[in-house]
C-alpha cells in the first residue's frame, strides 16, 4: 500500500519534479518507508512506499522495466502475483515484488494482464517508445485515482489534497456535486466535490495518449462469467463452493512480509474472516475493536467470545466522547474527500497501527455480498406487495403505513410514488440519507436534479439478467461500498500507514454470489449462508446476536460532549453561502431537539463539508 503521483506537461514543456515532489510529501503518511521521484522531459512519476512485499530498496518505486522501456508507480497489493509471476518465463526479474510482476505482465500480454490480477490497485504505467501514459484501477475501487487535466497539463494522484498541493489544480467546489453528497453521503466515480479533478471509474482502464485521457471498462459487475451450474444445484453445492472461495481469498490475502491482525467485532463478517485466518494460521491472529460505555453500541463481549473460541491475541481501545473530541481535528484532516463514514475506521486502524501491525483485514463486505442489509430484507417483504401498485395512490399509502410503521413520511411518500417496485427504482429511498425534499430546503433550491442515476451509472439503462437480490448487491456496491465504505477504509487506514485487505469482497466470491438465487439469500437469519457454509467453523449462536454495525453514539455524543463542536461549524458553513442558512440552523435545531426526521447522520454531514472546505481554503 503506498501512495502514487505523476505530471504530464505538453511537449516542448519540461516538467517539474518539484511539483510530484509536493505531492509525495503530501502522502507521506501512505508511505513513511521510501520515497522516489523518476523523470523524463515532459513527464515525471512520484511515489510513497509503504513496504509490504520485498523489503529491500531494489523494490522501491517508481520501477523500470527490465529492457527500461515501462515506468510504474503503483499502488496496492496483487495477491496472485506469485502465480503470475510463474507464467512470465524468459523475464529477467530483478526483485521479488508484486510491482515488477504487474510490470512483466504488461509487457507480455498488454492490457489483457488486468484480467489476470487478482488484488487492490491503482497504477499508472509510462511508455518510452511511445510516450504513452497506461493507467488502471481495481475492479471495485478499494484503491483511488484522482486526476486532473487542463490544456497545459496532466496530473493524478492517490489523494485530491496531493493535487491541489502543486498549485495547478484551482481550490473550487464543485457545487454541482452537493445534492449528491448530502442525499447520499459521497460523490461518485468520476465526479468529485472540487471542480475539474475527476476520478478513474472502478474496473477500468485508462490510456492518456496525444494529449487525451480514454477510459474503458475491463470489468463488468453487471455480466458476471456464467458459473459451473453443478455448483448451484443444490443449498449444500452453494455452501461447499462459498466456502472454497472464502478460504481462497483469505488465504490470498494472509501473504505479507509484515506483521498482519484482523479487526473484530464479534458480528458474523469480522467472525468469519478472523475464523478462517486462525483456520490458517500457525501463530495467533492478533485482533483489534473498540469498546464504548454505551451498551447499546458496544460489541465488545461478543469480541471477546470470538477471541477466546479463535484462540487471538486480542486487543480493546475504551473511546469516550471526551477522547473523540480530542481526536476529531486529527480525524477530519485525515479525510481527503468529506464523507458521512470514517471515525470509526480511524480509531481501530490507531489501534492496530500502535501495536505494531502492518496489515490488517476487516469484515466490510459481509452485508453486500450475503444480503444481509435491512434493505434486502425490506425489500423481498416489499415485494409481496407488488399488487398493491395496480391501486391508487391513497389506499397504496394506506396500506404501507400499516405494513411499515414508523417509516419516515417523507420516504413513504416518495415510496408511494413509485411506478413499480423495480430493485433499481426503490433502492434510493433505502440508501438516501438527507432526502431530496430537505436538500432543497437546505441549498435553498426549488430545482433539484436527482443524482442517483449518475450515482449507479448504467444500471438504470442495462436490461440484467440476475435475480432481485442480486440487483440490489449490485446497487449496495455501486452507491454506498465504493464510493463511501472503500474510500474511507482507505483513507481512515492509510492515515496510518495500515494496510487493509476486505476478503468479503474479493471479485470471483461477489462473482459468483451474484448467480446464487435468492432462495439461499433470504433465510430465517441474514447471512445465514455466510454462517452455514463456515460449519462448523463459526457458531450459529452468531444469527441470534442482534446486529449492531460499527458505528459510535454520534446522536447521543453530538448533543452533549460534541454540540459545541458541531455547532461552531454548522454556524461557519451558513457564512459561505452555499446553504440558506436560516434553513441550515432550523435543521440542527431540529436535531438537538431530537426531530426524529434529522438524523444525527445529517448533520454529521454537514459538520464534515465545513471542516474540509476549511481546511482545504476551498472557494
Amino acid at each position: 500500500m503506498c501512495g502514487i503521483a505523476g505530471l504530464i506537461t505538453r511537449q516542448p514543456t519540461v516538467a517539474d519534479p518539484n511539483l510530484v515532489g509536493l505531492m509525495t510529501r503530501r502522502l507521506t503518511h501512505r508511505g513513511p518507508d521510501a520515497g522516489g521521484c523518476w523523470a523524463e522531459e515532459n513527464v515525471v512519476l512520484g511515489h510513497r512506499r509503504l513496504s509490504i512485499i520485498d523489503l529491500t530498496d531494489g523494490a522501491n518505486q517508481p520501477l523500470l522495466s527490465s529492457d527500461r522501456r515501462y515506468v510504474i508507480t503503483f499502488n496496492g497489493e496483487i495477491y496472485n502475483y506469485q502465480a503470475i509471476r510463474q507464467q512470465l518465463t524468459g523475464y529477467a526479474f530483478q526483485t521479488q515484488s508484486d510491482t515488477e510482476v504487474i510490470l512483466a505482465a504488461y509487457e507480455r500480454w498488454g492490457t489483457a494482464c488486468l484480467d489476470r490480477l487478482s488484488g487492490m490497485f491503482a497504477f499508472a504505467i509510462w511508455d518510452r517508445h511511445t510516450n504513452e501514459l497506461f493507467a488502471a484501477r481495481d475492479r471495485l475501487g478499494k484503491k483511488p485515482f484522482y486526476y486532473y487535466h487542463d490544456e497545459h497539463v496532466f496530473v493524478f494522484a492517490s489523494e485530491v489534497r496531493a493535487l491541489l498541493a502543486t498549485g495547478l489544480v484551482p481550490r473550487r467546489l464543485n457545487t454541482a456535486m452537493l445534492p449528491q453528497y448530502l442525499m447520499y453521503q459521497t460523490v461518485a466515480a468520476p465526479n468529485t466535490l472540487v471542480a475539474g479533478v475527476r476520478q478513474l471509474r472502478a474496473g477500468h482502464m485508462a490510456r492518456f495518449s496525444n494529449y487525451q485521457w480514454t477510459e474503458t471498462p475491463y470489468w463488468d459487475l453487471m455480466a458476471p462469467p456464467p458459473t459451473d451450474p453443478a455448483r448451484l444445484d443444490n443449498e449444500a453445492s452453494v455452501q461447499q463452493h462459498v466456502r472454497h472461495l472464502l478460504q481462497a481469498s483469505v488465504a490470498q490475502r494472509m501473504i505479507s512480509d509484515v506483521p498482519l491482525g484482523a479487526f473484530l467485532s464479534g458480528g458474523i463478517d469480522s467472525s468469519a474472516v478472523v475464523a478462517l485466518m486462525a483456520e490458517q494460521s500457525e501463530q495467533p491472529v492478533n485482533t483489534f475493536t473498540v469498546t464504548f460505555q454505551e451498551a447499546a453500541f458496544d460489541e465488545s463481549a461478543y469480541a471477546r467470545q470470538m477471541a477466546k473460541r479463535f484462540n487471538t491475541r486480542h486487543t480493546e481501545l475504551p473511546l469516550s466522547a471526551g477522547q473523540l473530541l480530542g481526536e476529531l481535528p486529527t480525524i477530519l484532516a485525515s479525510m481527503d474527500q468529506p464523507s458521512g463514514d470514517g471515525p470509526n475506521t480511524y480509531m481501530v486502524s490507531k489501534l492496530t497501527k500502535a501495536a505494531g501491525i502492518t496489515v490488517a483485514l476487516s469484515g466490510l463486505g459481509g452485508d453486500e455480498v450475503f444480503a444481509g442489509y435491512s434493505t434486502f430484507q425490506r425489500y423481498a417483504r416489499l415485494r409481496q406487495l407488488n399488487w398493491l401498485w395496480h391501486l391508487p395512490k391513497p389506499i397504496r399509502r394506506g396500506v404501507l403505513n400499516r405494513f411499515s410503521p414508523g417509516t419516515n413520511q417523507q420516504k413513504l411518500a416518495d415510496l408511494v410514488d413509485l411506478r413499480s417496485l423495480d430493485p433499481t427504482g426503490l433502492f434510493p429511498l433505502f440508501r438516501q440519507s438527507t432526502s431530496a425534499t430537505a436538500a432543497r430546503q437546505l441549498l435553498g433550491s426549488d430545482r433539484l436534479a436527482n443524482p442517483y442515476p449518475a450515482l449507479l451509472g448504467r444500471q438504470r439503462q442495462t436490461p440484467i439478467q440476475l435475480e432481485s437480490m442480486s440487483q440490489l448487491t449490485i446497487s449496495e456496491l455501486l452507491t454506498y461500498t465504493e464510493p463511501l465504505l472503500l474510500r474511507d477504509a482507505d483513507q481512515m487506514s492509510m492515515a496510518h500507514a495500515l494496510e487493509l485487505r476486505v476478503p468479503l469482497l474479493d471479485y470471483e466470491l461477489i462473482e459468483f454470489m451474484l448467480q446464487v438465487p435468492d432462495r439461499y439469500k433470504i433465510t430465517q437469519a441474514p447471512k445465514q449462508l455466510l454462517v452455514d457454509s463456515l460449519q462448523p467453523l463459526l457458531p450459529t449462536e452468531l444469527l441470534k446476536r442482534p446486529k449492531m454495525g460499527f458505528s459510535f453514539p454520534w446522536a447521543q455524543w453530538m448533543r452533549t460532549d460534541l454540540h459545541d463542536f458541531c455547532t461552531v461549524r454548522i454556524e461557519r458553513l451558513g457564512g459561505r453561502g452555499l446553504f440558506d442558512k436560516t434553513a441550515l440552523l432550523t435543521y440542527l435545531q431540529r436535531f438537538l431537539n431530537n426531530d426524529p426526521a434529522v438524523s444525527w447522520n445529517h448533520i454529521w454531514l454537514l459538520v464534515v463539508l465545513e471542516d474540509w472546505l476549511s481546511q482545504n481554503n476551498m472557494q
